[in-house]
């Protein structure tokens, strides 16, 4: 009897060994994601998805000055960053310049469709030529990795959040986030800013 009683406080003792591990660890984890994502030190470190659903993997822009954009069909800033976005590509783009769209519906649901009706939509209506990737979220916990590495980089000056659509991030040649443009800016102005970063050694 003494006996039993003994085997019955060993497996209670390893039950609760193995409740506490598995709590602790579903603590842990996301803790640990977080890490991974702040030990990142350039975009080169991430994989996304193109408009076709494909793994890109970003490091195969390397050497490059790329603007990252979240972008939106059905916004009032649509028609004019998409005119200006494909002026900056066109005069760039031999130059080691990439433009990376990011479309995403997370602000008043300007970007409703599905990919295909996105890369239509962009490809024939705003002419795009530059990389269009897959649909994503830019903020709150199902954010994709590239924007919260974007946005740990550069914050915004009322917090860290991206804003709006069209908000704009600038990458030198080491991968590195050297600069973060409002949604309101037009692309235009951030020429001289590339031209600076293409210029570099």
């Amino acid at each position: 009897m003494h006996f039993l009683q003994v085997v019955n406080w060993i497996s209670l003792l390893i039950l609760c060994a193995s409740a506490f591990y598995f709590y602790r660890t579903s603590q842990i984890s996301p803790f640990l994601l977080n890490m991974a994502q702040e030990s990142s030190n350039s975009i080169y470190d991430f994989t996304v998805k193109d408009i076709q659903g494909n793994d890109v993997n970003l490091s195969q822009y390397r050497g490059k000055v790329l603007l990252i954009v979240n972008v939106a069909s059905q916004c009032g800033l649509t028609q004019s960053n998409y005119k200006e976005l494909n002026v900056l590509y066109e005069k760039y783009k031999n130059q080691g310049f990439e433009i990376l769209a990011f479309p995403c519906n997370q602000f008043a649901a300007q970007e409703p469709g599905s990919n295909e009706e996105i890369q239509e939509t962009v490809c024939t209506r705003f002419k795009a030529e530059f990389p269009i990737f897959d649909k994503v979220e830019v903020n709150g916990k199902n954010a994709a990795p590239i924007y919260r590495f974007l946005k740990s980089q550069k914050g915004g000056i009322f917090g860290d959040g991206i804003k709006w659509n069209f908000t704009k991030f600038l990458v030198n040649k080491e991968g590195k986030v050297v600069d973060r443009y409002a949604p309101t800016t037009s692309p235009l102005k951030i020429e001289k800013d590339i031209q600076n970063l293409l210029q570099s050694a």
